[in-house]
C-alpha cells in the first residue's frame, strides 16, 4: 500500500509594499475613471468665466484717467463662490464615495499605510484643481481683458494687482478642495461634509464684520475673506473705521487651512478604525 504524503501549504508571499508613486497612480486613476470628474471641471470653468464676461458686460461705470484693473469684474464673487463650492465638494467626494462604497476597506487592506494613502489623495486632488483653478483665473482675465479691449479699457498682466488677483483665484480651487478632503476624512458622510464645507468656506465669513477687532480677527481668519482681500488691487482706506486684512496675513491663511485639513486627516486615519 502507499500512504499519502501531507503536503503543507504553501506560504503566501509577500509582495513589496506600494511606492508613494503607485498611490498617486492608484489614486489618479480613480480620479479620472469618474465620468462626472470632466463634466464637473467643464461646466464649472464655463461657469466662473461666463460670470466674470457678465460682471464686465454690465459694468458701465463711467472711467476717467488711465484704464484701472477692476477686480470685481474679473472675479466676481459669484464665479469664486461656485469655484469653492465644486471643489470643496469634489475634494471631500473622492473620500466619501469610498467610505460610503465600503471601497476603504479594500484600500486599507491592500495600503496599511494609512498616512501615506491620504497623502496621495491630497497630492492627486491638489494637482488637479491647482490646474483647474489656473484655467479659470486665466481664462476669467482673458474674458475680461477682451471685453475691455472693446472699450479701449484693457490692462496688461504687469498692471498692480492683476498677477496677485489671479494667482489667488487659481489657488483658491485647491485649497477648497483640500479643506473638503479633509472634512470629508474627519466625518465619513456625504450630507454632513457637504453642510459643513459649505458652512465653513462660504457662510460662516458672512456672519463676521470688520467692525470689531475680534470679529475681524475671525473673518480674516477664513479663506473666502482671505481671497477677498488677496483679490483687491487697493489699499484699505486709513480713515474706514474697519479693521481690514494684511495680504501677508491672507497668503499665511491660504496655506494654513489645506495644511491643517491634511493633517488632521492624517492623523485621523492613523488613530481610528475604518
Amino acid at each position: 500500500m502507499t500512504t499519502l504524503a501531507s503536503v503543507p501549504p504553501a506560504t503566501p508571499v509577500a509582495g513589496p509594499p506600494a511606492r508613494f508613486r503607485d498611490l498617486l497612480s492608484a489614486e489618479w486613476i480613480k480620479m479620472r475613471s469618474l465620468r462626472s470628474t470632466p463634466w464637473t471641471i467643464a461646466l464649472t470653468v464655463l461657469f466662473v468665466m461666463g460670470a466674470a464676461a457678465v460682471a464686465t458686460l454690465t459694468d458701465h461705470a463711467p472711467r476717467s484717467g488711465p484704464a484701472d484693473f477692476l477686480p470685481y469684474d474679473a472675479f466676481p464673487q459669484a464665479g469664486s463662490w461656485t469655484l469653492m463650492l465644486v471643489a470643496g465638494s469634489a475634494g471631500a467626494l473622492t473620500v466619501v464615495s469610498e467610505y460610503s462604497s465600503g471601497l476603504i476597506r479594500t484600500t486599507t487592506v491592500a495600503v496599511p499605510a494609512r498616512g501615506s494613502l491620504v497623502l496621495a489623495k491630497a497630492a492627486v486632488v491638489a494637482g488637479l484643481w491647482t490646474a483647474v483653478g489656473a484655467v479659470v483665473s486665466t481664462g476669467s482675465f482673458l474674458v475680461f481683458q477682451a471685453v475691455l479691449h472693446g472699450r479701449h479699457a484693457a490692462v496688461p498682466l504687469t498692471h498692480p494687482g492683476v498677477f496677485r488677483a489671479l494667482a489667488a483665484t487659481a489657488l483658491l480651487a485647491p485649497v477648497s478642495a483640500l479643506v473638503g478632503l479633509g472634512l470629508g476624512v474627519l466625518l465619513r458622510h456625504a450630507a454632513a461634509t457637504m453642510v459643513v464645507s459649505v458652512f465653513a468656506q462660504l457662510m460662516l465669513p458672512t456672519m463676521f464684520s470688520e467692525s470689531n477687532r475680534w470679529s475681524a480677527d475671525v473673518k480674516h481668519a477664513m479663506v473666502a475673506a482671505a481671497w477677498r482681500r488677496l483679490v483687491e488691487n487697493w489699499e484699505p482706506d486709513p480713515g474706514s473705521l474697519g479693521y481690514s486684512a494684511t495680504v501677508s496675513g491672507s497668503w499665511t491663511v491660504f496655506a494654513l487651512w489645506p495644511l491643517i485639513a491634511v493633517a488632521l486627516a492624517v492623523l485621523a486615519v492613523r488613530r481610528r478604525d475604518v
